[in-house]
Formats: C-alpha cells, sequence, structure tokens
C-alpha cells in the first residue's frame, strides 16, 4: 500500500513555474514508477511524466518535454514536477499516482494502482 499527497499547485501566469510535490507514504516508493496526470475541464485524463524511483530514468509526454522536469528527493520519499514557460494549455487537475516497478515508464493510468487527490494548476493572466 501507498499513499500520495500533492501539494503545489496554485495560479500562475503564462510564461510563470510551478513545482508540484508528491509525498509518498506506505511501502518504500522505490518499488514503484510515480507518474503525473493531468485532466482538464472537458478533456480526457492524459500522462504527463513519470519517473522510476529506483534508478530515476524518466519519461516525457512530448507537449512538455523541455519545459517541465520530474525528479524525487530518496530521503523524502517525494517525487517533484518542476513546471517551466507554462502556458494556459497546461491549466488541469495535476495527480501523481503510481505503478509497481515492472510495469516500466509508461503513461496508461489504468496500470497505476496509487493516486493522490489532484492539485489544481491554473495558467492564467
Amino acid at each position: 500500500q501507498l499513499q500520495l499527497v500533492e501539494s503545489g499547485g496554485g495560479l500562475v501566469q503564462p510564461g510563470g513555474s510551478l513545482r508540484l510535490s508528491c509525498a509518498a507514504s506506505g511501502d518504500p516508493f522505490t518499488h514503484y514508477v510515480i507518474g503525473w496526470f493531468r485532466q482538464a475541464p472537458g478533456k480526457e485524463r492524459e500522462g504527463v511524466s513519470c519517473i522510476n524511483a529506483t534508478d530515476e530514468s524518466t519519461y516525457y509526454t512530448n507537449s512538455v518535454k523541455g519545459r517541465f522536469t520530474i525528479s524525487r528527493d530518496k530521503s523524502k520519499n517525494t517525487v517533484y514536477l518542476e513546471m517551466h514557460s507554462l502556458k494556459p494549455d497546461d491549466t488541469a487537475i495535476y495527480s501523481c499516482a503510481a505503478a509497481p516497478w515492472w510495469v516500466g515508464l509508461k503513461l496508461e493510468g489504468n496500470e497505476y494502482l496509487y493516486w493522490g487527490q489532484g492539485s489544481q494548476v491554473t495558467v492564467s493572466s
């Protein structure tokens, strides 16, 4: 069992930056791939990025490459999503989720077993 709690969302102007945090408790999070997903109003959930919490390998969806960075702090059992050059299209509820490590670096939501509650990110002037 793994519990995930997101923090760090908010309102930011276009071009601005935010850092989301996903704090894990329960099982050692190094047994998992941690992913970030987002869902905008009226749209399907979209996988954004994921990280293998053991070897730190990462994957990004094309729309965020070069703007978002995923990382983990093993000592704090926390995964971060640093978001730069934010656009209005990035507005969504962002959720972190955990999949067993053998799933690999995939952003298919049905592979993820544990989910956080979500954090709103709004990019607007």
